[in-house]
């Protein structure tokens, strides 16, 4: 599939975790985390919702995101939808009314690469619990004052990547990325590829 699908895919699923997960959740049970679930990612309190491919599974209904908007979603399945209120500045800065498409190839692609990020992380880090963050979209641990995760794409790289990001800035070729290291999907060339630089990361920033 070509780039701008997968961008476009992208920032619609990432309105949806901010707008229909994140914020509804937030409001309703206080917390903003995210996880990864079979065929992509839901709330982990009330309400109960996930987005499996292209559509938006919850109370009792299964609603295709591949011609919409984050309100339209919200007013099928009886939801107030919104960012969480004051709880980040950043985020994919879609409105609710916003017209998103998702492509379900590219969805499941993007569902693919945070099944292989949670896998890795929980391989790594079995006392952390893998989250994805609604406001950069990304799964991720924090161990040892080190971020490791895997984001399905952001302004500074187009495509799905892994990352470090030590919280004191670390030196050496390893560290080429503003934040730490970072390494695409494409270029680990799956699991191990990803579960090897993880590693390699935590060695060199002197993680636990």
């Amino acid at each position: 599939m070509d780039s701008g699908t997968v961008v476009r895919t992208r920032r619609a699923l990432h309105a949806v975790a901010e707008l229909v997960l994140a914020g509804p959740q937030h409001r309703d049970s206080g917390t903003i985390r995210l996880r990864a679930c079979a065929g992509g990612f839901g709330t982990v309190a009330e309400p109960w919702l996930r987005v499996v491919g292209a559509e938006l599974v919850g109370r009792g209904r299964a609603v295709s995101l591949e011609r919409t908007s984050c309100a339209s979603l919200g007013a099928a399945l009886g939801l107030g939808v919104g960012a969480p209120d004051g709880v980040y500045q950043d985020g994919p800065g879609v409105a609710a009314d916003h017209a998103i498409e998702v492509d379900p190839a590219a969805a499941r692609w993007l569902a693919h690469c945070f099944a292989l990020g949670e896998v890795a992380l929980r391989a790594l880090f079995p006392e952390a619990e893998p989250v994805i963050w609604p406001e950069h979209f990304d799964i991720a641990v924090t161990v040892g004052a080190v971020n490791y995760g895997l984001s399905p794409g952001d302004a500074f790289q187009g495509e799905p990547y892994a990352y470090v990001g030590p919280h004191a800035p670390r030196q050496g070729e390893f560290w080429h990325a503003p934040f730490g290291a970072a390494r695409t999907v494409r270029e680990l060339g799956g699991a191990g590829g990803l579960m090897d630089f993880l590693e390699q990361g935590r060695r060199l920033a002197g993680g636990a």
